[in-house]
């Protein structure tokens, strides 16, 4: 079942395409608010494990922490289920109109997609450009094959035109990653480009 023909349930503030300069998270967490609303999927944005070190008590009802740090390396942004499937993906903004610096993916991450894949889940990663308005979704397939046979730092823009989806934008939700999941692993359309 394609998720377009799903009845859309209203909540207030939702994105327009009068907002653009909206970070990427942003755009993901309302789409995946949409998801859940109506019952399409349960994706979610992973905390990030921090230790708190050193907390200031001003007053009784106040508390301001003065030192924290990070238990360990996180793994990715967001998981969760659709259509019986692990969705485990990375999302990265960049302001760089001709490539993605490498340096913005930890190596940790792309093992840890790796290991998603390899288990039957699906993983991948969500570029924006931000200067181009333009947001692509990356197989971590896609991505390792670029790395393994590229010495370059970044991965350049032609790249995601060529191997990666074009997250269309529409009204509601703003940014339907899932539109991509579904021709990629739900409608037997995995060698075909959405650019």
């Amino acid at each position: 079942m394609n998720i377009r023909y799903y009845k859309q349930k209203s909540f207030s503030n939702y994105s327009t395409y009068a907002n653009r300069g909206m970070s990427l998270e942003h755009d993901i967490s309302l789409a995946n608010e949409f998801y859940r609303i109506n019952d399409i999927g349960i994706i979610y944005k992973k905390p990030t494990p921090i230790t708190i070190a050193k907390v200031n008590y001003p007053s009784r009802k106040e508390a301001i922490i003065k030192e924290a740090y990070f238990k360990t390396p996180s793994t990715t942004d967001y998981n969760g289920i659709y259509k019986g499937k692990y969705l485990d993906f990375e999302a990265k903004e960049t302001k760089k109109d001709k490539y993605f610096p490498l340096e913005n993916i930890h190596e940790h991450q792309i093992s840890h997609l790796k290991a998603i894949n390899k288990h039957g889940g699906i993983g991948f990663i969500i570029v924006r450009f931000s200067s181009l308005y333009k947001t692509y979704l990356l197989t971590i397939d896609k991505l390792e094959y670029f790395l393994n046979n590229n010495k370059r730092k970044s991965i350049p823009l032609e790249y995601f035109e060529k191997e990666g989806f074009l997250i269309k934008e529409k009204y509601n939700p703003r940014l339907d990653y899932l539109e991509v999941i579904d021709k990629l692993y739900f409608d037997g359309g995995q060698n075909e480009s959405t650019n």
